[in-house]
């Protein structure tokens, strides 16, 4: 019996040992993709930080490319402290940290921070589609949505300065804000933001989003498209039948053309801008009142083209006011 008995011990002592050993390995692994999850995690940016490593992080898969033009022609600087872009001003440092810092930590937790907007078939029919999509700046689910629009004369676009800090604001505000990253042309553009628009309305519910009184925010070329959509609508330029934006807030661009069709329009910019001029701004902004369509301008001393939200500037506060102007349209 005792025979028997260590013969039975010796057969199962292998198969104890590998499930040992079984247990042991997938223990190991574990902590190692915890350790490895947390390492995503805490990996913070600086101003000393190279683009280029924020452009190739891992974490940011194959649109950490989008965070700054595609076009290196019209951004300078190898450091996110010292980046610049073409036609702008009074860009902030510390804004372009937090940006990415803020993206690369909802990104690592799993959050979904960028939504292609063309699919791959139509991406691969016209390849100047693959430089396109929107970047999440998600809010309170349920809140309304508003979506950001760079400038950068049609021809790159400057979304560090001129779209991301806006959307993340917007953001901590809890309004689920959307900077869309468009083809340079004024119709490509105007084509994208139309699609993006479609993309978040077909996608509310699993977005989160209110669509009601929805906001078009842009500076400079992203103000055009701001107003063109609101003037023509999203059908216009391809969209589908969606409403009209509830507000367009605008910045910097010396556009002329409305309708009595135009939706509530807060614009503001500098008396020093030699791009956008004022008076231009201010007549569209007074013939539209005429036409019965709220409207808030103001024009701030000393300033030029491309200040953004305006830290530190005469400008400063211009970002609440809009903020409060759209929910006056609510």
């Amino acid at each position: 019996m005792k025979t028997k008995f260590l013969r039975l011990i010796s057969l199962c002592l292998p198969f104890v040992l590998f499930l040992l050993a079984g247990c042991g390995a997938d223990t190991t692994t574990q902590k190692n993709s915890e350790t490895n999850l947390s390492k995503e995690q805490t990996v913070m940016y600086s101003k000393n930080s190279k683009i280029e490593d924020v452009k190739n992080d891992p974490v940011f898969k194959n649109y950490g490319r989008l965070l700054f033009p595609t076009d290196e022609y019209y951004f300078g600087g190898d450091t996110l402290g010292n980046l610049r872009f073409t036609y702008y001003s009074h860009i902030d440092p510390n804004k372009t940290v937090e940006i990415v810092n803020t993206l690369r930590e909802r990104a690592a937790e799993g959050q979904t921070v960028f939504y292609d907007i063309y699919s791959e078939s139509e991406k691969a029919a016209d390849t100047s589609k693959r430089d396109t999509g929107l970047f999440f700046f998600k809010g309170t689910p349920g809140k309304r949505f508003a979506v950001c629009n760079a400038g950068g004369a049609f021809a790159y676009v400057a979304a560090m300065h001129d779209s991301f800090p806006h959307a993340l604001e917007l953001s901590k505000k809890g309004y689920n804000a959307f900077a869309l990253i468009y083809r340079p042309g004024a119709q490509t553009a105007c084509e994208d933001l139309s699609r993006a628009l479609n993309f978040i309305f077909s996608h509310a519910k699993e977005l989160e989003v209110n669509t009601d009184c929805y906001s078009l925010w842009g500076g400079s070329a992203g103000a055009r498209m701001a107003a063109w959509l609101g003037t023509y609508g999203p059908e216009y330029f391809g969209g589908g039948s969606l409403p009209r934006p509830g507000t367009v807030v605008m910045q910097y661009t010396g556009l002329s053309e409305y309708s009595k069709a135009d939706p509530p329009t807060f614009a503001c910019v500098g008396d020093s801008d030699g791009i956008a001029n004022w008076r231009v701004m201010r007549s569209r902004l007074e013939k539209m009142k005429q036409l019965g369509i709220d409207t808030e301008f103001h024009c701030y001393p000393g300033l030029g083209h491309g200040f953004g939200l305006g830290t530190g500037t005469a400008a400063e506060g211009w970002f609440d006011d809009a903020v409060a102007f759209w929910e006056k349209q609510m």
